[in-house]
């Protein structure tokens, strides 16, 4: 039985939308501009927001790819999926679109439809280091990853022996 989250569809399709379909074709710069966002760099805090009909993300430059890359992902993800001004907004409402931005990041930067193809070592270390390495997130940001799709994979396995087990 196959499955995956509305996002992970939502993404699989955005990737497809795009011509993106494995890993070394993940690229900021190529993302953005097939996706119509502007890019720029500066030495603040990384954001997003849109001037009229045009997107905008601004990455801190002073950051290492990975962190760039992954905050790509995170703003990017509010660009897609929120709309106003999250500086108006009440503080819980708020840190719901900051948990759903990082959520997209992780699901963006690491595509489970990719995730899924790749052969892993044994060592679950070695897993996350190869996951950093092929998806250019840092070790920590893998590492999360690794542990969210594990347990996305344990649960399903759960619920189809529960349907086996009630036939």
């Amino acid at each position: 039985m196959d499955y995956s989250t509305i996002l992970e569809d939502y993404i699989f399709s955005l990737y497809q939308s795009i011509g993106i379909y494995k890993p070394d074709q993940l690229d900021v710069e190529t993302i953005a501009a097939r996706l119509g966002v502007v890019l720029e760099y500066d030495d603040k805090s990384s954001k997003s927001f849109e001037l009229g009909e045009i997107p905008f993300i601004v990455l801190n430059n002073q950051f290492i790819p990975q962190q760039q890359w992954q905050d790509f992902g995170h703003e990017l993800g509010h660009l897609l999926r929120h709309c106003g001004n999250q500086t108006v907004l009440p503080s819980s409402f708020r840190e719901m679109q900051e948990w759903q931005a990082n959520n997209f990041a992780q699901h963006f930067c690491i595509p489970t439809f990719m995730l899924e193809k790749m052969m892993f070592p044994w060592r679950k270390q070695e897993v996350i280091y190869t996951i950093a390495q092929v998806f250019h997130v840092e070790f920590t940001f893998a590492a999360e990853r690794l542990e969210r799709w594990l347990r996305q994979k344990e649960s399903l396995y759960f619920y189809e022996k529960m349907g086996e087990y009630q036939k």
